[in-house]
């Protein structure tokens, strides 16, 4: 169902002034849809994780075990690389971003909003 052209104006409105106010989090926002996995990282991890599944198999049959051992903690490592995203650094801006958040007159219009909405209800 097509938003009509009031809502779409105030999604509009809304997008602007999320981006007027915390651009670092409309940003994080508009690439959630983008790919979670880096692919250097899933190949490198592919990679690793193939050459510990080897190792792990000729220990094992020339009766090495602890090349058996060293070769699965090497997979391991591997896959955990291969599916572990990218730190991305927040500039230390986890606690002042959240207070300003917590401060910003757009939250504390939609708090109020929901408030009002929760009020209302029988």
């Amino acid at each position: 169902m097509p938003l009509s052209e009031r809502e779409q104006k105030l999604l509009e409105q809304l997008e602007q002034q999320l981006n007027a106010e915390d651009p670092h989090f409309a940003t994080s926002m508009s690439e959630a849809g983008t790919s979670r996995f880096s692919t250097t990282r899933l190949v490198a991890g592919a990679v690793t994780a193939a050459a510990g599944l080897g190792a792990l198999l000729w220990g094992v049959s020339q009766q090495f075990i602890w090349l058996g051992i060293i070769g699965f903690i090497v997979m391991a490592a591997g896959v955990y690389v291969a599916t572990s995203r990218s730190r991305q650094s927040t500039g230390g801006r986890g606690r002042d971003s959240a207070a300003a958040k917590k401060n910003s007159p757009f939250m504390a219009n939609l708090e109020q909003r929901w408030e009002e909405r929760r009020n209302q209800e029988p």
